[in-house]
């Protein structure tokens, strides 16, 4: 298996590069079907599946096992707004899609064309642009427009519960990610700063 890249446009698709030389990475393959922007693409702990977050309020699994010849498992439809960010669980067992509804839902992915859901996470008061799992599984922070992150005790996913909310940014927050041992928190946010 050769490294393999992807990018994600406003043109609405996704594209697989190879990338073993990078400076001069080549096509291998297109994956079309969203009918809106592409906000953002992550592959699974394996390698094996990648999901894509779209502005037409669906996310996607597609197959790349393969990358030169991808294929789509399942769409994953439920959002009543943009799909803003997509993340998988470390063990690739759940996805989380983060979207402009202001929520962000969980989906049990182990059989990947049959993707279930289990369920949604609210109290953001604005869109959600992303998500992050701790390197355990047991915690899952959202990065939301109303300016704050919340943290979530995902120990049972069908009955998740809050753990808090953390403040002091003064615009949008727009990613959250784990350090590898779990116990840091990093944010970004619009007001030009990040914080731990």
């Amino acid at each position: 298996m050769y490294p393999c890249s992807t990018t994600a446009s406003q043109d609405t698709t996704v594209r697989l590069w190879k990338v073993d030389d990078p400076r001069q990475p080549s096509l291998l393959s297109t994956l079309t079907g969203h009918t809106n922007i592409v906000y953002s693409v992550t592959f699974s702990p394996d390698g094996h599946t990648l999901a894509t977050a779209s502005g037409d309020n669906t996310a996607r699994l597609w197959n790349v096992r393969d990358p030169a010849h991808p294929s789509l498992l399942a769409t994953l439809s439920g959002h009543a707004g943009a799909v803003n960010s997509v993340t998988f669980s470390p063990d690739g067992r759940t996805l989380a899609t983060a979207s402009s509804d202001n929520t962000v839902r969980l989906w049990d992915i182990r059989n990947p064309h049959q993707a279930d859901p289990i369920g949604a996470l609210g109290g953001h008061t604005s869109s959600v642009n992303g998500a992050a799992f701790s390197p355990d599984g047991r915690t899952l922070a959202t990065a939301s427009s109303d300016n704050t992150v919340r943290l979530w005790d995902i120990r049972d996913l069908r009955h998740p519960s809050p753990l808090g909310a953390l403040t002091g940014h003064t615009s949008s927050v727009r990613s959250v990610a784990f350090s590898p041992d779990g116990h840091t928190l990093a944010t970004a946010s619009a007001d030009n700063t990040a914080r731990l």
